[in-house]
C-alpha cells in the first residue's frame, strides 16, 4: 500500500492527461498526415491518435516512473497485486463472439424475429438488433453482445450509405443499450457484477429492481432509433445474403459450446484462456467456415482496459471521500456524470467498499453507473470492442468523443428516467 499513499497524486495527473489525450486523438491523426506515408513520425502520431491505446500508453509512462522512482520491486509488486481478469476476459470473449459461426447464428436470428414485426425490413432489423443484441448481454455478458450486435450494425448499416447523423445515432444507442440491457442477471454487467455477491443482489433482486426497467429503456430506445430514422432507412436498398457464406449447425453448436465455457469461467482467467487455446485449434480445423480472427482488435482493447485498471487504481483517495458525502439523489446522478470519465465497474467497486451503505444508495449507486454507461468510450469496459469495430466506418477523422456524448444523451435521459423517476 506504501505505493499507493507516495504516488496516488501522481497517478491522479496522469488519468485526467489520458482522459484529455482520449479527447484529443483527431488532433494527432491530423498531425499524422503532415509527414511522408509509412515513415516514424507519421506511425507515431497515428499510433497517439488510436483512443484503444491511450490508456495503456499512459499506464505504461506511469509504470515506468514509479520503477524509477520507487524502485522496481516495490512496482512489480503493485501490478501484480492488480487485477487484470476483465481485460483478458474481454479480449477473449470479443475473438470468439466475432466469429463467422457466431454472427451467422445471431443473424439468422434476429432475422427471424425480425420478421415478424410490422416496421418494414430495415427498420425491423434495426429495432430487433438493438434490443434483442443488448439484452442478450444479461446472459451471454455485456462484452460478447457488444461484439456481436456492433459487428451485425456494421455489416447491415455501416457498411452502407448511410448519413453521419444515423451513424452517430446507432452508436449512441448501442452504447447506451448495452450498459443497461446487462442488468437483467447479477453477472453480465460488470459494474453489478462487482458488488452482487458482496450485497447479496441474487437474480430475483435484479429482476424486480432493474431487469423491468432495463427491458423498457433499451425497446424505446432501440424502436425511436427505427422511427426517427425511418425515411432512410426505408430508402436503403434490400441486403441479400451469399448462399456460399452459409455455416453448418454443428460448427456453429461448437462455438456456443466454447462461448458459454468462457462466461462460465469468467472469473478463472488461467483457465479460460487454456479454453480459448483449445477454440483457437478448433477454428485452425474448421478455417472453411471461418473469417480472420479479429485478435489485433482485441488485444487493443484489451489494452486499453489494462490502462484502465492501472490508471483507476490510484483515484480512491478522492472518490470514495466523495461517495461517502453524496445523498440517494445526488450518488444516482453523480454516479452518472463519474462514470462519463471513469470506467464504471471501478466506480461500483469502490462504491461497495464504502461501509454501512443503505439499499436506497446502493441502487442510486448502480443504477447511476450503468446509465452513464454509453456517454463515452471509457464509460463501460465493453464499449472500447464496440468502438474498435465501428470507427473505421466514421471516415478518416474516426469517432468524435463530443459528437457520441451528444448523440447519446437523449438515450441515456430515457434511462435516467426509468431508473430514477419511476418507482
Amino acid at each position: 500500500m506504501e505505493i499507493l499513499t507516495r504516488s496516488e497524486t501522481l497517478g491522479t495527473i496522469f488519468f485526467a492527461l489520458s482522459i484529455f489525450h482520449s479527447f484529443s486523438v483527431k488532433q494527432f491523426q491530423h498531425l499524422a498526415l503532415k509527414f511522408p506515408e509509412g515513415s516514424v513520425p507519421e506511425n507515431l502520431f497515428h499510433l497517439f491518435g488510436e483512443v484503444e491505446v491511450v490508456f495503456g500508453l499512459w499506464a505504461g509512462a506511469l509504470i515506468l516512473i514509479l520503477a524509477s522512482w520507487l524502485g522496481s520491486d516495490p512496482t512489480i509488486g503493485f501490478v501484480e497485486g492488480l487485477d487484470f481478469t476483465e481485460p483478458l476476459f474481454v479480449f477473449v470473449i470479443m475473438t470468439i463472439a466475432s466469429t463467422k459461426p457466431i454472427l451467422h447464428l445471431a443473424q439468422n436470428l434476429i432475422d427471424k424475429l425480425s420478421m415478424a414485426l410490422p416496421l418494414g425490413r430495415e427498420r425491423a432489423f434495426l429495432f430487433t438488433c438493438l434490443s434483442i443484441g443488448p439484452l442478450l448481454g444479461s446472459f451471454i455478458t455485456e462484452p460478447a453482445a457488444m461484439t456481436v450486435t456492433a459487428l451485425l450494425l456494421k455489416r447491415r448499416f455501416f457498411d452502407r450509405e448511410i448519413s453521419e447523423r444515423l451513424k452517430y445515432a446507432l452508436l449512441g444507442v448501442l452504447f447506451v443499450n448495452v450498459s443497461v440491457g446487462g442488468t437483467l442477471t447479477p453477472y453480465a454487467a460488470p459494474p453489478v457484477l462487482m458488488v452482487s455477491g458482496k450485497w447479496g443482489w441474487d437474480l430475483s433482486f435484479m429482476l424486480t429492481h432493474f431487469g423491468w426497467r432495463a427491458a423498457l429503456i433499451v425497446l424505446i430506445n432501440a424502436l425511436a432509433v427505427a422511427v426517427l430514422f425511418s425515411k432512410e432507412l426505408s430508402s436503403l436498398q434490400p441486403k441479400t445474403d451469399n448462399q456460399q457464406d452459409k455455416v453448418p449447425f454443428w460448427i456453429m453448436a461448437i462455438h456456443i459450446v466454447f462461448l458459454a465455457s468462457i462466461v462460465r469461467l469468467s472469473h478463472h482467467p488461467v483457465v479460460f484462456l487454456g479454453v480459448f487455446l483449445f477454440f483457437l485449434g478448433i477454428v485452425t480445423i474448421t478455417m472453411e467456415y471461418q473469417e480472420e480472427l479479429k485478435i489485433r482488435e482485441g488485444l487493443l482493447v484489451g489494452f486499453f482496459l489494462g490502462g484502465l485498471v492501472v490508471l483507476g487504481g490510484f483515484q480512491r483517495w478522492w472518490l470514495e471521500p466523495l461517495l461517502r458525502s453524496l445523498n440517494p439523489t445526488a450518488m444516482y446522478f453523480g454516479a452518472s456524470a463519474l462514470t462519463a470519465v471513469l470506467d464504471n465497474a471501478a466506480l461500483t467497486y469502490l462504491g461497495s467498499q464504502v461501509p454501512n451503505i443503505d439499499g436506497v444508495m446502493k441502487y442510486a449507486l448502480v443504477a447511476g453507473s450503468v446509465t452513464g454507461g454509453g456517454l463515452t468510450v471509457i464509460a463501460n469496459a465493453p464499449n472500447p470492442a464496440g468502438f474498435s469495430i465501428l470507427k473505421d466506418s466514421f471516415g478518416q477523422g474516426g469517432i468524435s468523443p463530443l459528437k457520441l456524448f451528444s448523440y447519446a444523451f437523449l438515450p441515456t435521459l430515457v434511462a435516467v428516467v426509468l431508473f430514477w423517476f419511476i418507482a
